[in-house]
């Protein structure tokens, strides 16, 4: 039995290799195509999903998981743990870590013995992914589900997240911004840099081409992390060369603890677009 099980939602794009590794738990989204229900990460890779989307934007829906998706997601880890940790995308972005809550409230009494905490990362992808990585290797030194989730919550407050958008097509998809404004952006090449906020998604800045953008993400990195250790994920949106050629520049100029590279799960992508690359990283003080 693991003291501490961690559960995390498939937005935070973590690898089947760090996923087995750890033990960690993932609760697919769902989103459709075709009239087709997909689970994330489950019925289809990423890349595939990706190329669904290419070919045809306007029919590729996505969807929240339900609380009774999260309540199955309980009870398969029950079976291993009494104590568990599910770790949500941002509460201001999805209704992931509501569905959680309610799931954690409807089970009490049918599993009384099991303690359940629901931690909202206040982030989106690879940064929720660092912190759900964190957590789970407190929990493998056997850290209680209180000193877990307290150490989660240190990560929390330290994570950033950078996401350069290639295209802001599809931007309105995420209720931020017109439709109109979304094509006329696309007409004049306007291709976005992103970061999270108090939960939620802020544009800082745009860039005319895809190597300037990337260089901005270097920048950002220079900036804040300079030679100091830093855990850090590249993230992409079938941009696999762009992403892998970051990876290596980051590798060669900074103090890496860690690094990965991992896709961006498609719900995220079904906003952003194809060829968006991001950074999220945060520094051992």
């Amino acid at each position: 039995m693991q003291k501490v099980a961690i559960i995390v939602d498939s937005i935070a794009c973590l690898t089947k290799e760090m996923v087995q590794k750890y033990g960690i738990s993932v609760l697919p989204l769902n989103f459709y195509y075709g009239g087709k229900i997909y689970r994330d990460w489950v019925d289809i890779t990423p890349s595939e999903a990706y190329q669904l989307f290419l070919k045809d934007p306007e029919s590729f829906k996505t969807s929240s998981v339900s609380p009774g998706e999260c309540l199955e997601a309980y009870r398969e880890v029950s079976k291993r743990s009494e104590n568990i940790l599910c770790i949500t995308v941002s509460s201001k972005i999805s209704a992931v870590y509501q569905a959680a809550q309610q799931a954690k409230e409807e089970i009490r009494a049918e599993l009384p013995h099991i303690s359940i905490t629901v931690l909202d990362s206040r982030t989106v992808a690879a940064a929720e992914g660092l912190i759900a990585l964190a957590a789970a290797q407190a929990a493998v030194s056997s850290k209680s589900l209180i000193e877990v989730t307290k150490f989660a919550e240190v990560i929390r407050d330290k994570v950033s997240f950078y996401v350069f958008l290639n295209t802001i097509r599809h931007v309105y998809r995420s209720g931020r911004i017109p439709k109109v404004a979304s094509q006329v952006g696309s007409i004049l090449n306007i291709k976005p840099i992103l970061t999270t906020a108090s939960g939620t998604l802020h544009f800082i800045g745009v860039s005319r081409t895809k190597v300037g953008g990337v260089n901005r993400l270097l920048n950002i990195l220079r900036d804040k992390i300079q030679q100091r250790p830093i855990h850090i994920a590249v993230t992409h949106a079938y941009a696999p060369e762009e992403a892998e050629h970051l990876k290596k520049i980051i590798s060669s100029e900074f103090n890496c603890v860690d690094l990965w590279l991992t896709e961006f799960s498609p719900l995220m992508g079904y906003a952003c677009g194809t060829g968006t690359i991001g950074i999220a990283f945060y520094s051992d003080e």
